[in-house]
C-alpha cells in the first residue's frame, strides 16, 4: 500500500546497533560525534532568546508566502556584513535548509531529473531525493595538499537531464571552502549548460582562515539559490528557521522567485512567532559564533598535539566548519575500525563510508566535541591504533 520512493531500507546499521547496545548497557560514553549544539555546553542567553518569542505580533495571521518582512530584512543585513547585497524580495524563508532544498529541487526538476552532489557529503540528499522522485549524480572531491572540485570529473558527471549543482560551502565533513576561481568555473559550466547553482551555506560563518569566505548570495554569473539558517549560524536548530537567497541573471530569478512564491504558499510552514524572533536571534550568533571558534580551535590545537606525538594518524587540512577527518591505517573497514572503537575504548567515531568517502582509511570527528572528552577521546583513539 506504500510508495516505492519510501521503500527504504529501515533496519539500523550495524554501528547504530552497537552503539545502542553499549548506550544500553549503561557503559560511560565518549563521544566524538556530537553536534547538536544545544548539548554542548554553550552558553545561551535564554532569557533573550525567550523574550524574542513573545512578540504580540504573532496573534496576527499574516501570510506573506516569502516570509514576513522584518525577518527578510534582518537575513538582509546578515549578508550585507559579508559584503553581499541581498534585497529582501530575492529572500524566500523556509522551515530548514531541507525544506529549501525541497524547493528548490521542485522549482529546477521533473521527475527523474539529476541533481550533481559532491562526494564526500553529508548523508541527507539521498532522502530528499527519494522524495522528491529525482536522482542525484556524485561528483568528486579530492585532496591533494587540501580538498578541491575535481572539475573534470564534475563535468563528466553532467547529462541532459542535469538541472543543478550542489556545492556545500564549506563541505561537511570535509570542511573546505569554494575558492574565488571554482565560483568562476561554476558560473561558466552551469550558464552554458542550463544548470543551476545551489549553495548550501550553513557552515559559512565558521572560518578557521584569515580572509572571510565569499557567500554565493550575491552571485550573478548562473542562476543560483543560495540556503543557510539559524540551526548553525545561531546554535538554534529546534527554532525551524532558515531561508534560500535566489540571485543570478534578472530575468531568470524574478521567474524563480515567482514560482518559488506559488511553492511557498502553497505549504506556509514558517510559524509567526520565529520569524518575528528572527532578528534577535540573528543579534545571538556572535556570542555563540565566538564560543564555537574557541572550542573548535581549542580542539585542534589539542588534537594536532596529540598527532605530533605519534605517526600512525594523520589529520586532513580543515578551512571551516565542524568537523576534522583523520587518516588512519586501512587494517579492516572504517565502519569495523569504529565498532572496534567503541567496544574495546568506549569512544563513539564516525566512519568515512557513511560520508561516501571513496576508500576506508578516514575517521570523521566532531570539533565541537566539549574539550575534556575530546582530549580524552582522542588519545584512546591513538592508543587503539
Amino acid at each position: 500500500m506504500f510508495a516505492k520512493r519510501t521503500d527504504w531500507n529501515l533496519a539500523p546499521n550495524r554501528l547504530s546497533e552497537a552503539l545502542a547496545a553499549y548506550r544500553a548497557a549503561g557503559k560511560p560514553l565518549l563521544d566524538l560525534t556530537v553536534s547538536n549544539p544545544t548539548e554542548c555546553g554553550f552558553a545561551y542567553d535564554s532569557e533573550a532568546i525567550l523574550n524574542a518569542l513573545r512578540n504580540p505580533g504573532a496573534l496576527k495571521y499574516e501570510p506573506n508566502p516569502r516570509g514576513l518582512e522584518c525577518a527578510r530584512r534582518a537575513v538582509a543585513q546578515y549578508y550585507a556584513e559579508k559584503a553581499a547585497a541581498v534585497a529582501i524580495e530575492d529572500i524566500v524563508l523556509t522551515a530548514s535548509t531541507s525544506e529549501a532544498y525541497s524547493f528548490v529541487f521542485r522549482l529546477l526538476c521533473d521527475p527523474g531529473d539529476e541533481i550533481l552532489i559532491p562526494a564526500p557529503s553529508y548523508p541527507l540528499f539521498d532522502f530528499l531525493a527519494d522524495i522528491l522522485d529525482i536522482k542525484l549524480v556524485r561528483y568528486a572531491l579530492v585532496y591533494d595538499h587540501g580538498w578541491q572540485i575535481d572539475f573534470h570529473a564534475l563535468e563528466q558527471a553532467i547529462t541532459p537531464r542535469a538541472r543543478g549543482v550542489i556545492v556545500v560551502h564549506p563541505n561537511n565533513p570535509t570542511g573546505h571552502f569554494a575558492k574565488p576561481a571554482d565560483f568562476v568555473k561554476l558560473n561558466s559550466l552551469c550558464a552554458a549548460r542550463g544548470m543551476a547553482i545551489i549553495a548550501d551555506e550553513v557552515f559559512l560563518d565558521f572560518s578557521l582562515g584569515k580572509n572571510r569566505p565569499a557567500s554565493f548570495a550575491a552571485n550573478r554569473g548562473a542562476p543560483t539559490f543560495t540556503l543557510s539558517g539559524l540551526s548553525k549560524i545561531s546554535g538554534l536548530p529546534q527554532m525551524k528557521a532558515a531561508w534560500l537567497v535566489a540571485s543570478g541573471p534578472e530575468q531568470l530569478k524574478a521567474e524563480a522567485l515567482a514560482r518559488l512564491e506559488v511553492i511557498a504558499d502553497t505549504y506556509l510552514s514558517v510559524n509567526a512567532p520565529v520569524q518575528l524572533a528572527i532578528p534577535k536571534f540573528l543579534e545571538q550568533r556572535h556570542a555563540f559564533h565566538e564560543q564555537v571558534m574557541s572550542r573548535i580551535r581549542r580542539n585542534l590545537a589539542e588534537l594536532d598535539r596529540q598527532l605530533a606525538a605519534q605517526k600512525t594518524v594523520a589529520r586532513l587540512t580543515v578551512e571551516g566548519g565542524w568537523c576534522a577527518v583523520l587518516r588512519v591505517p586501512v587494517t579492516q573497514c572504517d565502519e569495523d575500525l569504529a565498532i572496534e572503537l567503541l567496544t574495546t575504548q568506549g569512544v563513539s567515531v564516525h566512519p568515512g563510508q557513511f560520508y561516501e568517502f571513496p576508500a576506508d582509511g578516514c575517521l570523521v570527528v566532531s570539533l565541537l566535541t566539549p574539550e575534556e572528552s575530546f582530549a580524552r577521546g582522542t588519545e584512546r583513539l591513538f592508543v587503539a591504533i
